[in-house]
């Protein structure tokens, strides 16, 4: 998939979300067992973050 397609999508999945921020997928789970990860749903087994959440997310964790 390419950095267009994913940037115009608004629900990432974990390996998505994981691509976009160019982390390790370990990373993104290691965020959710913590607590530190973006909002995110849950639809039968997948885990969906959505775009806004995530972009907001990132903004929270500006540094100064």
């Amino acid at each position: 998939m390419s950095k267009l397609d994913l940037a115009e999508r608004e629900w990432l999945s974990p390996q998505e979300l994981a691509d976009w921020l160019n982390v390790p997928l370990a990373t993104i789970y290691q965020f959710n067992f913590e607590g530190k990860a973006p909002k995110r749903i849950k639809v039968g087994r997948s885990v969906r973050y959505r775009r806004a959440d995530v972009e907001a997310w990132i903004a929270s964790r500006e540094v100064a």
